[in-house]
């Protein structure tokens, strides 16, 4: 059921909410919902508030895990793990790359309006090395 590299890498390539653990300390670890890139290959980046707790526990941990998934037609995830490869200021650019990937234009230009509030964002970027991937059959 696992898949091979080139299929989790297609599959992650899509636009899904993915879902970032990383280490917090003496606590379970943390897990949150997050909007991200990827291109087969490539690195991973993730874009979230500089002063968020989620940013904070990354750099300290230097790595990250980040899980896509679906359950229609067939229930398949992708699992990467990795180090942090860049932890810098996110630009503009880089925000509507992300912004656009997820929601229509019209949607997505009064996100990024809205967006100028959130206060200094940062871009971190993950070299995926550890995979874990399934798809499974529908029964």
């Amino acid at each position: 059921m696992a898949l091979p590299l080139n299929e989790r890498q297609a599959f992650l390539a899509e636009p899904h909410i993915g879902a970032v653990a990383v280490a917090a300390g003496d606590r379970a670890p943390v897990v949150v919902p997050v909007w991200y890139l990827y291109e087969p290959g490539g690195d991973i980046r993730i874009i979230t508030p500089r002063d968020s707790r989620k940013a904070q526990l990354i750099e300290q941990a230097g790595r990250f895990s980040l899980l896509a998934q679906r359950a229609e037609p067939n229930p398949r995830y992708v699992s990467v793990e990795g180090p942090v490869v860049a932890f810098a200021t996110a630009s503009r650019e880089m925000e509507a790359e992300l912004v656009r990937r997820y929601l229509p234009e019209e949607a997505a230009s009064a996100y990024l309006e809205a967006s100028a509030s959130f206060g200094p964002q940062v871009a971190i970027d993950m070299r995926p090395e550890h995979w874990l991937s399934a798809d499974m059959p529908v029964f």
